[in-house]
């Protein structure tokens, strides 16, 4: 019996998945489905893990002639001491996959957060043309269409966003949990990052200068007291600016978090990622809330229903988000 089906055997026998046996000897689930299936054999050192896990010999693992287990002692508490010591591996191969990968999403979560940056800017400039008569709209159908378009735009950016976190969901170990690289690895990652740093600085820099731009049109319209309808397009034309550079740090980002997760660098060291989940779970929760007071505000008993008088939230909030995500990182470092 060949190595690969005598890892099948252990592995059905004690009821785990590909993905739980993985899980177990810190490895992807993708080379725990090559070695079943013959096509790469684990090195020396997962061959003893293996062994300690399933309790055999490693003669039994890596002689075809044994067919039947040679039990050895081995008590539960030093198998579970030699699963927590042991990191993730990251081999070459899937270094290069999630590199790809990261590649390839980077652009369609960019999309995603332009989309749910821009999401008001339908329902806020209907708001303000339905108070002409020239247009023909009326206040009601404003606010119906521009609150399919919010949710429209908001819906296809979580489809979107769902479907790359889907796709990653194999390499969320990297964002969490400690790695080490195979030989090779850290030089591969540290050459790709050269080669795309102009890259990124460069849509940092258009990024913040957007940033900046995008608030000009509405202090001009500020200064020559112009009307309603004129704020408005204003405040659109500043969150599309600011849409657009969102996009470009999500893009440039993306691509370079890729990185820095596969060397454990700035946000991924080893101490951050053991708090990446409670500071994940207050960014979602604080955008969250946002939303609900924006709606509370716009739409609740005290409201008008007008949006367009209520964007202020929205730049208030980006405002104070850019404190909490400094403070953050401050009490990360420490």
């Amino acid at each position: 019996m060949i190595l690969a089906d005598k890892i099948i055997n252990m592995r059905k026998k004690a009821g785990w998945s590909q993905e739980e046996l993985a899980s177990r000897l810190g490895v992807t689930r993708q080379s725990v489905s090559k070695w079943e299936g013959a096509q790469s054999v684990p090195d020396i050192e997962k061959i003893v893990q293996i062994s300690r896990l399933f309790s055999v010999t490693t003669d039994y693992l890596l002689k075809d002639e044994l067919e039947e287990p040679e039990p050895v002692a081995m008590t539960d508490a030093v198998r579970q001491a030699d699963l927590e010591m042991a990191y993730r591996q990251v081999t070459m191969e899937d270094a290069s996959t999630y590199m790809k990968l990261e590649k390839e999403n980077a652009p369609k979560k960019a999309l995603a957060t332009f989309l749910w940056v821009s999401s008001p800017i339908a329902l806020i400039l209907l708001s303000s043309i339905s108070e002409y008569a020239i247009f023909g709209i009326t206040e009601n159908v404003a606010a119906a269409i521009g609150l399919c378009v919010l949710i429209l735009f908001v819906t296809i950016g979580v489809a979107i966003y769902t479907s790359c976190s889907d796709k990653e969901k194999e390499y969320a170990f990297l964002e969490k949990e400690p790695i080490e690289t195979e030989y090779g690895v850290s030089g591969l990652v540290r050459e790709r990052k050269k080669e795309f740093q102009p890259v990124y600085t460069k849509n940092k820099i258009i990024g913040t200068v957007l940033c900046i731009f995008s608030v000009m049109p509405l202090f001009v319209a500020m200064g020559l007291d112009a009307g309603d309808i004129v704020y408005c397009a204003a405040v659109c034309f500043m969150l599309f600016v600011i849409a657009i550079a969102c996009l470009l740090f999500v893009y440039a980002g993306t691509i370079n978090d890729s990185m820095q997760k596969l060397l454990e660098e700035e946000e991924y060291t080893r101490e951050n990622k053991k708090r990446s989940v409670f500071f994940s779970a207050v960014s979602t929760c604080y955008w969250l809330l946002v939303t609900a007071v924006f709606l509370f505000a716009c739409f609740g008993p005290y409201g008008n229903a007008q949006p367009r008088y209520y964007w202020v939230i929205w730049a208030i909030a980006g405002v104070l988000y850019g404190a909490v995500t400094a403070v953050l990182k401050v009490i990360r470092r420490q």
